[in-house]
């Protein structure tokens, strides 16, 4: 056990310094504000504070985990080797440059979000708004490359410490708003769709709804048999979360209580796992989201666990509040849709820390590393598939979990399909490469 002194012990270091040793390095961490307990551990050990103690192993620490609420925190962002950092140190004695546990905490409180910041047209804060946009690192999981820092320095004090490795993962996500592109959608839609496409010149997408209506042809993003397949042949685990909202500007899904939706949604169930896809209206509606999670357990027969806001739209805190009031466990929103990186710094699940109330809450934050968005002007496959090495090669380095998110109606005819089930499956056999 790694054993931190520091004069006083706010849940802000405890859930920090619990997130890169314990679930990031590995290893356990205990905490003490008695001098006489720090001297007279005898395993490794470290102190966290304005000025050592003596001679023991010091990290200078930044005003930001001793404060309550949230300030207008001054970032200065420099070069630390081959990745960015901030809060820096002034004192020589700190064994590293920088607060790395501040930073980290800043990142993963999503502490920026909080601030008067600009927002897009859904409300969204706009990755163009963060520091790590801003100073050119938001392709780094530098919160997991501070720790591996971290993780030498200790290495080099104590080289006895026991460190559990953790594997580097892949989790596929699929985001379902439509589970069918034209079956379900009631005369009114259809017709309406058909006159659309007709007034588009869509001649292609005219034949294939008729073709569909009339049960010739399969409904182009019924894509779930080829989901359960290359599941069950790449033996990779897949997330499918289904959007139950009630129609809307926002939602376009078919009636959740339709009976064929409920039997395609079950069959699912019985080969992976599913969650939900929280409405627009959801989002920031406790009622509403009720009502969606009764939806789908109903449906399933079992208790919701992960959730992805429509969107990707997090209206910090109240949207993480309420999926912790009704007992959702799992988030897969925190993301930018259009750019691939890494919005809270990290390729690690982490614990919502609510600022407001000063407390780490129950709800794992699963930080995705993009959508098809963010590649959805890139028309070469192989370019495309260079650019998501890249990014698992960097999440490979630090252990960590690279998840990327789909669309259920990218691998049917209505989409450049062999095109997105490349880079599907492609990114399944990465884990092994």
């Amino acid at each position: 056990m790694l054993l931190v002194y520091t004069q006083k012990n706010t849940p802000r270091i405890a859930y920090t310094f619990k997130q890169i040793c314990k679930r990031i390095l590995g290893i356990e961490v205990g905490f003490t504000s008695k001098i006489e307990t720090f001297i007279a551990h005898d395993g490794a050990k470290i102190s966290y504070g304005k000025q050592p103690l003596g001679k023991e192993l010091y990290i200078q620490s930044a005003e930001l985990l001793f404060e309550h609420g949230f300030n207008d925190v001054e970032i200065y962002v420099q070069q630390w080797e081959e990745t960015k950092c901030f809060f820096s140190c002034t004192n020589k004695r700190s064994a590293l440059p920088f607060d790395i546990f501040a930073a980290t905490f800043y990142l993963l409180s999503r502490y920026e979000e909080y601030l008067p910041h600009v927002k897009d047209e859904y409300g969204r804060f706009m990755a163009e708004e963060s520091i790590a946009y801003q100073h050119n690192f938001l392709h780094q999981p530098v919160v997991d490359i501070w720790a591996y820092k971290f993780k030498t320095v200790l290495q080099t004090k104590f080289p006895d410490i026991d460190f559990k490795e953790k594997d580097f993962a892949i989790k596929p996500v699929i985001a379902v708003s439509q589970t069918f592109a034209y079956k379900r959608k009631g005369i009114l839609r259809s017709i309406g769709g058909g006159l659309r496409d007709v007034s588009r010149f869509k001649i292609r997408e005219v034949l294939n709804r008729i073709n569909v209506l009339l049960g010739i042809q399969k409904d182009p993003n019924d894509t779930f048999t080829y989901l359960i397949k290359t599941q069950r042949e790449k033996k990779k685990k897949f997330l499918v979360l289904f959007g139950l909202g009630d129609y809307s500007n926002f939602e376009k899904n078919i009636n959740a209580n339709r009976t064929e939706h409920k039997i395609l949604i079950k069959y699912v169930a019985d080969y992976i796992e599913i969650g939900l896809k929280v409405s627009y209206d959801a989002i920031k509606e406790m009622l509403i989201l009720k009502k969606e999670k009764r939806r789908i357990e109903n449906i399933v027969n079992r208790p919701l666990k992960s959730v992805l806001c429509a969107f990707y739209k997090i209206n910090l805190p109240e949207a993480y509040r309420n999926f912790v009031g009704l007992e959702i466990s799992r988030d897969y929103s925190m993301g930018f849709p259009k750019y691939m990186g890494f919005r809270a710094g990290t390729c690690t699940p982490f614990m919502f820390y609510d600022l407001d109330y000063e407390v780490q809450t129950p709800l794992v934050v699963h930080s995705f590393c993009f959508t098809n968005q963010a590649l959805e002007n890139i028309e070469d496959l192989e370019i495309a598939k260079d650019e998501i090495k890249t990014f698992v090669n960097e999440i490979k380095k630090v252990r960590g979990t690279f998840i990327p998110i789909f669309s259920n109606g990218l691998f049917g005819r209505l989409n450049n399909d062999r095109f997105w089930k490349s880079i599907f499956e492609y990114i399944l056999d990465l884990e092994n490469n």
